[in-house]
């Protein structure tokens, strides 16, 4: 069962995120998919339908976080809540690699996001 979301509702969404994916950070314009309004915390948990707990994903990030909202750190091997992109700065756990084209995770948390979410993943041609 799908949410409403107004009109104007998504357009806060999209300028919060600036039309990029608020876990990958890849640009919707960039690619040839529609990005999604994710709820965060997903409807199955009561996560409600309200601003600060939305994002904008792209679909990929969006299939492999699905109903998750705890993941496991590979550094650690501890389940930690996944990346809030609402509550969290996205630079406080994750940064990107030094040629730019991986994301690597600063904390537990950015760790465990990038593996489950597998924001890493190689494009297929």
């Amino acid at each position: 069962m799908s949410a409403y979301i107004s009109v104007e509702l998504q357009r806060q969404v999209r300028d919060r995120f600036a039309n990029c994916c608020a876990y990958c950070r890849t640009a919707e314009a960039l690619t040839v998919t529609t990005f999604e309004l994710e709820h965060i915390t997903p409807r199955s948990a009561d996560g409600e339908t309200v601003l600060k707990n939305l994002c904008l994903s792209c679909p990929s990030c969006n299939r492999y976080k699905a109903q998750r909202q705890t993941a496991t750190d590979p550094l650690t091997e501890e389940m930690v809540s996944l990346f809030h992109p609402q509550l969290q700065a996205w630079t406080d756990h994750f940064a990107w690699s030094g040629d730019a084209t991986e994301i690597i995770g600063l904390t537990p948390i950015g760790r465990a996001t990038i593996a489950a979410l597998k924001v890493n993943r190689p494009q297929t041609l």
